[in-house]
């Protein structure tokens, strides 16, 4: 049969859990919050792994049948993007470190950092836009 708890017994509880009073779980409970982490590694692990496989397949088997190019890379292009986005991401950064002195807090990292992308991804399309070569 089952009990109600009383008001009293709510109310209790309640403030135990306010003031940190440990509640101790049943031991399912424990081995459940100890294996899914686990169990979320492996999958990911077997699912990347047999990508891997499949994708060396079918290379495989495009190279067999002849009908394999070379993938287009323009190194480049690469190095001008990657260099204005680490340009732009470390001027942010630094700017900020310098202000943190000044009392401006960490939190303004998840606003910076993007705008920091942003800004060098738009100098990587005025730059490309205005030269052909890179």
């Amino acid at each position: 049969m089952e009990t109600l708890l009383t008001a009293q017994e709510i109310m209790e509880s309640t403030v135990a859990a306010l003031h940190g009073t440990i509640v101790t779980s049943s031991s399912a409970a424990q081995i459940m919050v100890a294996i899914i982490p686990i169990v979320g590694i492996l999958m990911g692990s077997i699912v990347i792994f047999f990508y891997l496989l499949w994708d060396h397949r079918r290379k495989s088997l495009i190279i067999k049948a002849g009908a394999y190019k070379k993938p287009d890379f323009n190194l480049l292009t690469f190095s001008l993007l990657s260099g204005l986005l680490l340009s732009t991401v470390g001027m942010a950064l630094t700017i900020l470190l310098l202000l943190i002195e000044r009392g401006v807090s960490y939190g303004l990292l998840g606003g910076i950092i993007p705008l920091a992308i942003g800004f060098g991804l738009l100098a990587f399309y005025t730059i490309k836009r205005l030269d052909k070569n890179v």
